[in-house]
C-alpha cells in the first residue's frame, strides 16, 4: 500500500524536525508531503533541506497562507494524481502521536475506508489541556454529532487516514470549509458516501513548540457550518418525505 502523509506547515520551524523524526520512525514505509504556506520563519527552507537528505520527504510550496482545509485538499489531489492508495492527515506541531499512523493504516487494510485518531473513544484522551478546553472540544463534537446524525465520537479530529477510493468518491472540489469545520465536513461527506469509519484511540497532546493557529473565529465558523449542514439535511429529508407522499397520492 502506497501511503502519503500530508503535513501542512505554517511557522513550524521548531516543531517540524521533531515531528518528522517521530513520524518516520513509527511508519518508515510512508511518503511525506510537507505543504508549506510560505512560512516567514523559514519552515519551507528547512523542509527542503530535510527532503534533500531523505527521499521519503517532499515539499509542496504554496505562495500564501490559505488555511488548513485548502492545504489538505491540495495535498490530497497531488497524492491521488500520483497513485497513492491511502492518504494520512498529520499535524506538524507534535500533538498527534506518531504510533497512530500504523494503527490507522492497519484499520484501512482490514477494510475501513476512514480511520480517525479519536480522543473521545475508550483509551483516547487529551493531555495537558485545562478542563474548559476539553469541555469546549467535547461540546463541539456532541453538537456536530447530534445535528448531523452521526455516530462518530470525534468528528473534529485532525489525525486520520483515508483510502484513495473514498477520497475519489467525495466531491473534493465542493469542499470549502476550514479548521475544525473542514474535519467535520470531510467526516459527514465520507458517511454520505457510504464509508466504513473506524475510530482509533489516541492521546492528543498540547504542542510544546511554536504557537497554536486555532482561533475563536475558526471555531465559530465550524459551528455555523454545522448548523447550515444540519438545516440542509433536515430540509432534504422533508423534501424526500413530501416527494414520497406526492407519488403515493398520484398513484391513488
Amino acid at each position: 500500500m502506497r501511503v502519503v502523509v500530508l503535513v501542512p506547515t505554517y511557522n513550524e520551524l521548531e516543531a517540524l524536525p521533531v515531528t518528522m523524526d517521530a513520524l518516520l520512525r513509527a511508519a518508515p514505509e510512508v511518503e511525506v508531503l510537507v505543504i508549506d504556506d510560505a512560512s516567514p520563519d523559514g519552515t519551507g527552507e528547512l523542509a527542503d533541506a530535510m527532503a534533500a537528505a531523505d527521499t521519503r520527504i517532499r515539499v509542496l510550496h504554496r505562495t500564501e497562507k490559505q488555511g488548513l482545509g485548502r492545504a489538505y485538499l491540495h495535498g490530497m489531489r497531488v497524492a491521488l494524481d500520483e497513485g497513492a492508495d491511502a492518504v494520512v492527515e498529520f499535524d506538524a506541531d507534535g500533538s498527534h502521536p506518531a504510533d497512530a499512523v500504523p494503527r490507522m493504516l492497519a484499520q484501512l487494510q482490514a477494510g475501513a475506508d476512514l480511520a480517525i485518531g479519536s480522543r473521545w473513544v475508550a483509551g483516547g484522551g487529551i493531555a495537558d489541556w485545562p478542563w474548559y478546553r476539553q469541555a469546549i472540544s467535547r461540546a463541539g463534537n456532541v453538537y456536530a454529532r447530534v445535528m448531523l446524525g452521526s455516530s462518530v465520537q470525534d468528528m473534529t479530529a485532525g489525525c486520520r487516514a483515508y483510502t484513495a477510493d473514498l477520497l475519489r468518491r467525495i466531491a473534493l472540489d465542493d469542499v470549502r470549509s476550514q479548521g475544525y469545520g473542514f474535519q467535520i465536513d470531510m467526516t459527514r461527506r465520507a458517511l454520505e458516501a457510504g464509508a466504513t469509519v473506524v475510530e482509533v484511540p489516541i492521546v492528543f497532546r498540547e504542542r510544546e513548540l511554536g504557537s497554536s493557529k486555532m482561533t475563536g473565529g475558526i471555531i465559530a465558523e465550524a459551528l455555523t457550518s454545522v448548523t447550515g449542514w444540519a438545516a440542509g439535511r433536515m430540509f432534504g429529508a422533508a423534501a424526500d418525505r413530501f416527494a414520497l407522499l406526492r407519488r403515493t397520492l398520484i398513484r391513488r
